[in-house]
C-alpha cells in the first residue's frame, strides 16, 4: 500500500459521501486492541470509590460491566463501524491517589475482518462516564480525558503501539 492509499479516508466514496467500508475481501485475523482514559475526581469521590462507600454501590464494579456493554454495542453508537463478534473484553482500573484520578483500561479481541480499536475506546469511554454518573452527587466537576488507543495488533496494518 502506498502513502496515498494509506492516508485516504476510507469512510467516504468517490463522491465524498459517507459510507460503510466493504471489508468482505479482507482476511480474518486475530485482532487485539487496548485503550485507556482517565477521570480526575475530587478527594471525596476518590475516597468513596477507594473505600467502597459510594451511596450508589460498587462504582468500579458497575463501571466495569458498563464498559463491557459499551464495547459490545459500539456499532450501535458509531454509525459506520461494523458489528463484530468480540471474543474478549476486559475492563480494568488503576487508582492514583496522588492525582486523585482513576484510569480505565479496556482490552478487546476478535477474529474477523475488521475491529477492535473502536470497541476498546468505547469501552473506556462508557466506563468513565459511568463513574461520573455514579459519583456526580459528590463532584460535578470531574474531568474525563486522555482517551486513546494504546496498542493494536492484527489485520492488514499490523502491530501498532502508541509511543506518545
Amino acid at each position: 500500500m502506498n502513502d496515498t492509499e494509506n492516508s485516504r479516508l476510507t469512510h467516504f466514496n468517490e463522491e465524498g459521501e459517507a459510507h460503510m467500508v466493504d471489508v468482505h475481501a479482507k482476511d480474518d485475523t486475530y485482532r487485539v486492541a487496548k485503550a485507556c482514559g482517565t477521570i480526575k475526581v475530587n478527594s471525596a469521590v476518590y475516597k468513596a470509590i477507594a473505600e467502597g462507600t459510594a451511596k450508589k454501590g460498587d462504582v468500579l464494579g458497575v463501571a466495569r460491566i458498563a464498559g463491557i456493554m459499551g464495547a459490545k454495542n459500539n456499532s450501535m453508537l458509531i454509525p459506520l463501524c461494523h458489528p463484530i463478534a468480540m471474543t474478549k473484553c476486559d475492563v480494568e482500573f488503576e487508582m492514583n491517589e496522588e492525582e486523585s484520578s482513576i484510569t480505565a483500561f479496556c482490552t478487546t479481541a476478535c477474529v474477523g475482518k475488521t475491529g477492535v480499536e473502536m470497541e476498546a475506546m468505547t469501552g473506556v469511554s462508557v466506563a468513565l462516564l459511568t463513574i461520573y454518573d455514579m459519583c456526580k452527587a459528590l463532584d460535578r466537576g470531574m474531568e474525563i480525558g486522555q482517551i486513546h488507543l494504546l496498542e493494536k495488533s492484527g489485520g492488514k496494518s499490523g502491530h501498532y503501539v502508541n509511543n506518545r
